[in-house]
Parts: C-alpha cells; sequence; structure tokens
C-alpha cells in the first residue's frame, strides 16, 4: 500500500510520497538513522506535489484551521488533485500519513481518505521538515526561517488576543503591588518615626496615624521655630485644634535633641516620599475596584474588591478560579495548613483568604466554618458568571449577597432563608428589565431629533395635503351621502334579521315547551290507567276467592 505524506510548512502545502516501505519494514529506529542522511532519505521519501500561500494572511487562516482540525477548501482541493483518484465501490490503495490526528479524522470523514498517524509517519515527517528546503529548488534557506518566524509571531498573537476591558492580569498585578506598597508604606513610616523622634520625641504619642504623622513631619521641620501662629495650619492637617495645641505645648518642653539643617532637610525630604507613596496607594486602591467592576462585578459586589482580587491572583486567573470547585476555593490560601494537617491527621483548616471576609467575622465561633463553605459556594458561582457570561451585571452578585446575610440571619435568630431557585430566578428576571431598559434608551437615541427646517417642511407637506383634501372633498360630497345612505340600509336589515332570528328561537323554545307538557301528561295518565287495571284485577282475585270458600 502507497504511503503519501501532508506537510504542513510555513510557506505552503507539501504532499510527499514514500517508496520502499516494504524494505524498511516500517521500522522506526531504521528511519531515525536514514533521517540525517539526505541520500538514504531522498531515495525513500520523494516531493509529489507543493502549493504555496497567497499571502502571510492565508497562511495564518490554513494554520489556526490545521491546529483546530479543520479541512480548508484549499487544503481539500490540493489534496483531491494530487492524490490517485479511488473508483466507486473499491477501497483505496494508499493511505495518507499527517501529524495532527484531528486533521486526519476530518479528512477521512470528508474525502473518505484512509489517514494514519503513528510513531514512523511522525519520524517520516520529522525528516521531511529537517530537509524540506532541499526537496523544493527555489526556496531558500533564508526566506523559509523568515516565513517560520513571521506565521510564528502572527500565529502566537492570534492565540493571544483577548479583551482589553476584562484582563484579568491587571488585576493581579495591581494586587501584589498593593501588597508590597503595604509592607513599604509600613516600615519607611516606622523610619520616619525613629527618625524625627530624636528632635521631637513627644509627637509619637499624640500622632498615631502614619500618613498625618509624617505631613506633621514635613509641616513642623525644626520644634524651636514652632509657635501658637502655626496652630491653624496644624488644625489643618489634623482636623483637631486641641491636638494642635497639644503638640504646641509639647514643643516648648521638649526632650529631643536639635538636629543641624541638612539632617531637617532629609528627614523633611524622606516624609515627602512616605506621603507620595500614601497618596500612590489611595490612587491604586481606586484603579483596582475599577478593574475589578470590569473584570468581576459579581465577585466584587459579593465578597469585595480586594477579597476578590486576592482570589483571582491566587487561583492565577478569573477562568481558572471559576473552574474550582467551592471546596477549593474555600481553603485557598492555607495550603500549607492543609498540608500539614493531613500529614499529621488533624484537624484540616476552615479558610483561606476568605477569612478576610466580613461574613467570616460577623459570625459566631461555632457558625464560621459553615459561613465559610456557604460563602465559598456563592462564590464560585459569582465567578463562574463573571467568566463565562457577556453581560456585566452586578444583579447575580448582590443577590447572593443577600443570601449570604439570610444566612448569617438564620444561624443567629433562626429566620428561614429563601431557596437558592427563588433568587436566581428574581436575578435573571432583573436582568432583562434591564437589557429591555437599555434596548429603550439606544432606540431613543437612535430616533433623530426634528430640526426647524425638518419642522417647517412637515408644515408645508400637512397644509399640501389638507388643500387637496378639501378640493377632492367638494366633489366627493355626493358620492360619500350615497355611501353613507347604504350603510344605513345595510344596518337596519341586519337587525331585522336579528330579530327574526331571535322570535323564531323563541316559538321553538314555546313549542319544545308545550310538546314536552303533553308528553308528560300522557306519562301520567298511561300511569294512572295501569295502576287501575292492577286494582281492577286484584278485586276480582279477591271476589273468585271468596266464591270459592262460599262453596
Amino acid at each position: 500500500m502507497a504511503l503519501y505524506l501532508l506537510f504542513e510548512s510555513a510557506s505552503g502545502y507539501a504532499l510527499f510520497h514514500a517508496h520502499g516501505i516494504d524494505e524498511i519494514g516500517q521500522n522506526t529506529e531504521a528511519v531515525r538513522n536514514s533521517i540525517l542522511d539526505l541520500n538514504r532519505f531522498g531515495k525513500v521519501v520523494k516531493l509529489a506535489a507543493f502549493v504555496p500561500f497567497s499571502s502571510a494572511l492565508d497562511a495564518l487562516n490554513q494554520c489556526n484551521a490545521v491546529s483546530e482540525g479543520i479541512l480548508t477548501d484549499e487544503l481539500r482541493n490540493f489534496l483531491e488533485l494530487n492524490l490517485p483518484k479511488v473508483k466507486e465501490g473499491k477501497k483505496p490503495k494508499f493511505s495518507l500519513g499527517v501529524v495532527e490526528p484531528k486533521i486526519g479524522s476530518q479528512i477521512s470523514e470528508t474525502t473518505k481518505i484512509p489517514c494514519q498517524s503513528n510513531d514512523f509517519v511522525h519520524e517520516l515527517l520529522r525528516g521531511v521538515r529537517l530537509h524540506f528546503d532541499r526537496f523544493i529548488k527555489d526556496l531558500k534557506p533564508s526566506d523559509l526561517e523568515k516565513a517560520q518566524l513571521g506565521l510564528g509571531h502572527s500565529y502566537s498573537r492570534a492565540k493571544v488576543k483577548f479583551n482589553v476591558n476584562r484582563v484579568d492580569n491587571m488585576v493581579i498585578q495591581a494586587i501584589f503591588l498593593l501588597d508590597t506598597l503595604d509592607k513599604d508604606i509600613n516600615s519607611f513610616s516606622m523610619r520616619v518615626r525613629e527618625w524625627y523622634s530624636w528632635h521631637f520625641p513627644e509627637l509619637v504619642k499624640i500622632v498615631n496615624d502614619n500618613y498625618l504623622y509624617a505631613k506633621i513631619a514635613k509641616f513642623i521641620v525644626d520644634k524651636s521655630e514652632l509657635a501658637e501662629d502655626k496652630i491653624p495650619g496644624l488644625a489643618d492637617i489634623l482636623g483637631d485644634e486641641d491636638k494642635a495645641k497639644e503638640i504646641v505645648e509639647a514643643a516648648k518642653a521638649s526632650m529631643g535633641h536639635d538636629l543641624s539643617p541638612i539632617d531637617l532637610i532629609n528627614v523633611q525630604q524622606f516624609a515627602q516620599r512616605v506621603m507620595d507613596l500614601s497618596e500612590y496607594r489611595k490612587k491604586l486602591y481606586e484603579y483596582l475596584v475599577t478593574k475589578m467592576n470590569d473584570i468581576a462585578p459579581n465577585l466584587a459586589s459579593l465578597i469585595g474588591e480586594v477579597v476578590g482580587a486576592r482570589l483571582i491572583s491566587h487561583a492565577g486567573s478569573l477562568t481558572n478560579l471559576a473552574k474550582c470547585p467551592s471546596s477549593t476555593l474555600q481553603i485557598l490560601g492555607a495550603e500549607k495548613a492543609l498540608f500539614r494537617a493531613l500529614k499529621t491527621r488533624g484537624n484540616t483548616p476552615k479558610y483561606g483568604l476568605i477569612f478576610h471576609s466580613s461574613f467570616i467575622g460577623r459570625a459566631s465561633a461555632r457558625n464560621k466554618g459553615r459561613l465559610a463553605r456557604y460563602l465559598a459556594n456563592k462564590c464560585s458561582i459569582a465567578s463562574r458568571i463573571d467568566c463565562f457570561s457577556e453581560s456585566n451585571t452586578t444583579v447575580f452578585g448582590e443577590k447572593l449577597r443577600e443570601q449570604v446575610e439570610e444566612r448569617l440571619d438564620f444561624y443567629d435568630k433562626g429566620v428561614a432563608p429563601r431557596k437558592n431557585v427563588d433568587v436566581m430566578k428574581a436575578a435573571i428576571e432583573a436582568t432583562l428589565k434591564e437589557d429591555g431598559d437599555e434596548d429603550e434608551k439606544s432606540k431613543m437615541d437612535i430616533e433623530p431629533t426634528e430640526t426647524p427646517a425638518t419642522k417647517s417642511k412637515k408644515k408645508k407637506s400637512k397644509d399640501t395635503a389638507m388643500d387637496i383634501e378639501k378640493e377632492n372633498g367638494e366633489a366627493a360630497e355626493p358620492e360619500t351621502e350615497k355611501k353613507k345612505k347604504k350603510k344605513e340600509k345595510r344596518k337596519l336589515a341586519e337587525q331585522e334579521e336579528v330579530s327574526e332570528k331571535a322570535t323564531e328561537a323563541n316559538g321553538v323554545d314555546s313549542e319544545q315547551n308545550g310538546t314536552a307538557k303533553k308528553k308528560k301528561k300522557k306519562k301520567s295518565e298511561l300511569v294512572d290507567g295501569e295502576d287501575h287495571q292492577i286494582a281492577g284485577e286484584s278485586k276480582k282475585k279477591k271476589k273468585k276467592s271468596k266464591s270459592e270458600d262460599d262453596e
């Protein structure tokens, strides 16, 4: 049986004919040994046909189709033209070797050409790939490399295509940066406190907030210059005039060292950096909230933006989180504790990153595990809706949050929560209403507004129409009067017919009633006659019996 090999290169489709397979005996080791030597391999495999791609876009489309197992019209025509034709009712005396089993099954289904994909075919095609530039005369190795590089870039770029507004990687980077900023701001704030405490140690006990401490340190600079005229400025920063007066009084009786102007400048600059970092942290948090509302609105409305972002970053992506079962989502972030418990045969953890949610904190100690399991269930539902739904809505997240609130009330007060089916039905109805309102708004926006020119045109057209109607009305008055008379006659005739039918129906009813009465009378008479006959016969029998007794 002859063997043909289909090779999909970056420059086009190639068809090779394999000779002397019976001699090799389809031994993969023998093929491996003969691949490196072109003289030996060229005797076994020969080029049968080659068709180049028309453009780079065509090459990309063909490559995508082959990777997805789709048979294109170009490939089908190429195979039907260059492979031996098979007569109807007879089996083909050849087979086609392919790399991808998917495209092989598609070819065999559509064209009835037998295909095979095994180690022997793969080794032959590996040799074809190695010596491909030698088989085609006008093809240079450099041109082939350029075509492979360009096709590889375009194919990878097409596979990595995504919706710009729903990039979960941005959320992952933002939450990592937010966590590192929190650590850095805390450590830098402690350094500012230690540094400036040499000069003004009493300020640490008065101001506890790190951001406000850095702001006041930058404002005061030198405590010896602090006087009562700076109380309004301090009050604006702190928002409390009493604390501002306390700082001024503490500066007068401070036990701190005096610092040189260069040291004070350095402290001031470092305090400014800490302030900038904390302000950037606020902006980054706002950015994270907006991105979470775009990517996972239901998860954000259910459990919060920060906790939802941490779950997505720990899972790797929103799709990975959506694929996780609720039991896995419940202990995300507690892997060390889980494996330690499995190793020591202790109690497994009840919650991981979900513990940072406000719902777990509000639950009692005995109900924390139960609520964590329930919350993980709702989070998995919300993540799947966010990942696989096309519409961007927060209705499902709000409804799921209501369910968690009801479950908390059930644990605390015993109030029975609603069923999940009813809640989901209400959520679907709400989304459908929102979609309907949006459609109506879009229709209202699409409708054109009337300009004064169009209004004047409409008025003119109406006036002309009225004039035409008047002219036609004067000529058509007698015709309209005739039509009215005809209509009145028809109405009168219809009313008479209706009245006649009603009278006929009444007459039939009366006749039916009369006949029914007559029948009743006849029946009663027959019954009475029968009763009389029975009574007479009984009397006769009695008389006969008396006469017999007398005799």
